[in-house]
C-alpha cells in the first residue's frame, strides 16, 4: 500500500490510517531501511510529492505526527494549476510504476490527490480516497474538481461524515465501495491533546492571554488584490477587538503583505507552525477565523469559536455540530465581535458522528479486507463501521 501525501492536512489525516495498517498486520512492526512499515498483511510507503515543500509545512509534521519516513519525495513545489499538476503527474508514474502498489491511498482534496488519481486509473492501479463525498457545490473552487473527479475514480471511498454518503448515492457512485468510517484528522488531534500547550507557544510568541488566530490562503480570498484588500481591512477591523496571530502560509503572503497584512498594533504575523504548535495555538485561543477546511474541524473538536471566511463549505456539519459559521469580509467584524462574546459552545453539545478517536483502524479494516479480497456484505461493512476497538 502506498500513501500520496503532498500538503500538511494529507500528513494528519494519513497518519492515524498508516498507524491502523501497521497495528492490524502486527503489534511488532517494525520500520524498515526504506522507511515502509512491515507487517505480515501489509507493507507501506510513502511517498511525498512536495506540494508542501518548506520545512515548517511538511518536514516538522512527519516527525510531529509519527510519520516514517517518505520513499520517495517528489519536490514538486508550487506552481500554477497546470504546471504542478503535470510535475505531479509524471512524478507518480514514474514512483508507482517501479513499486507496483496493490493499492494506493489519497487524502482530501490537493492537486496531488487529484494527480494520483489520474495516474493510476491510466495504470490500471486501485485506490482508495480518504475524506470522499464532501461537497461544496462550488466549481469555481479547484478542491472541489479535485474531489468530484477523485470520487468518480477510486475503488474505495473512505467517507468522514454522513452528508457525504448522500453526495456520493446522488452522484451514482457504487453503495459497495462506500464505507462511513469517521474522521482520523480527529484522530490525530486525539492523541495529539496531551501535548497541546497553549501558554509554551503563546510565551515564545510574546502574544497577550487572550488573542485570535487567523489563517487565510484560498485563492477567491487572496489571489485577486481587491478581495485581498477587503479581507485584510476586515481583519485588521477584528484586531481592534482582539490581537490577532496570523501563521502565514507561503500561497497568497505576497499579496496579502502588499494588502497590507503586516505587523503591527493588534497584528502578529508569523511563519507557519508545526503540527503540535498551531493546535497549541488554536486551542488556546480566543476566535480563530480562517478560510481552511481542516481548521474548521479542528475548532468544533477543541470547541473555538470559529468564523470561516467563504461563501461555502465542504464540512457543513462543523455548523450543525461544532463552532463554526461562514461569513463575507464584510460581515467578518460583526460576526468575529458576536463569536468573542458568545464564547466556546457546540450548538448540539456533542460531537459529530464517529469523531472518537477510532476512524483509522476503521479504515485499516476496510483496506485489509479489500487486500485480501473480501466482498463486504453490508452487514459487513456495518460492522466495520460500528466497531471502534
Amino acid at each position: 500500500v502506498l500513501h500520496v501525501l503532498g500538503a500538511r492536512p494529507n500528513f494528519v489525516k494519513a497518519a492515524p490510517v498508516v498507524r491502523g495498517l501497521a497495528e492490524l498486520g502486527s503489534a511488532g512492526a517494525t520500520g524498515t531501511a526504506s522507511g515502509s512499515v512491515s507487517g505480515p498483511v501489509v507493507r507501506q510507503g510513502i511517498i511525498h510529492t512536495g506540494q508542501h515543500y518548506d520545512a515548517l509545512m511538511s518536514d516538522v509534521f512527519f516527525a510531529d505526527l509519527g510519520l516514517p519516513e517518505p520513499i520517495a519525495n517528489l519536490g514538486v513545489g508550487s506552481g500554477t494549476h497546470a504546471r504542478q499538476t503535470a510535475a505531479l503527474l509524471t512524478g507518480l508514474e514514474d514512483v508507482i510504476l517501479e513499486h507496483r502498489p496493490d493499492l494506493v491511498v489519497v487524502y482530501g482534496d490537493v492537486n496531488s490527490t487529484l494527480a494520483a488519481i489520474l495516474v493510476c486509473a491510466k495504470l490500471g492501479v486501485p485506490t482508495a480516497h480518504v475524506e470522499a463525498g464532501l461537497r461544496s457545490f462550488d466549481r469555481t473552487m479547484p478542491e472541489e474538481v479535485n474531489r468530484v473527479v477523485t470520487d468518480a475514480l477510486a475503488d474505495i471511498l473512505l467517507c468522514t461524515s454522513p452528508d457525504a454518503l448522500s453526495h456520493l448515492a446522488n452522484e451514482g457512485v457504487d453503495p459497495a465501495k462506500v464505507h462511513f468510517v469517521g474522521n482520523p484528522m480527529i484522530d490525530s488531534l486525539f492523541a495529539a491533546l496531551p501535548s497541546l500547550d497553549p501558554e509554551k507557544v503563546r510565551a515564545r510568541l510574546g502574544i497577550p492571554e487572550r488573542y485570535a488566530v487567523a489563517t487565510l490562503h484560498r485563492p477567491g480570498n487572496v489571489d485577486d488584490a481587491g478581495k485581498a484588500r477587503e479581507l485584510v481591512d476586515a481583519v485588521r477591523e477584528v484586531s481592534e477587538l482582539v490581537p490577532i496571530v496570523v501563521p502565514l502560509h507561503p500561497r497568497g503572503r505576497t499579496r496579502l503583505a502588499e494588502a497590507g497584512l503586516v505587523t503591527g498594533g493588534n497584528l502578529t504575523i508569523i511563519d507557519p507552525l508545526g503540527y503540535l504548535d498551531f493546535l497549541s495555538l488554536v486551542k488556546g485561543a480566543a476566535l480563530v477565523v480562517t478560510d481552511s477546511g481542516g481548521v474548521q474541524e479542528e475548532t468544533t473538536m477543541l470547541g473555538v469559536p470559529c468564523v470561516t471566511v467563504r461563501p461555502n463549505t465542504e464540512r457543513p456539519i462543523t455548523i450543525t455540530h461544532g463552532t463554526n459559521r461562514l461569513v463575507t469580509p464584510a460581515t467578518l467584524p460583526a460576526a468575529a465581535a458576536k463569536a468573542l462574546a458568545d464564547g466556546a459552545a457546540t450548538p448540539t453539545g456533542e460531537l459529530p458522528p464517529l469523531w472518537d478517536g477510532k476512524a483509522g483502524p476503521r479504515i485499516a479494516r476496510v483496506i485489509a479486507a479489500w487486500l485480501r479480497g473480501d466482498n463486504l456484505s453490508p452487514a459487513a461493512a456495518q460492522a466495520v463501521r460500528a466497531s471502534g476497538d
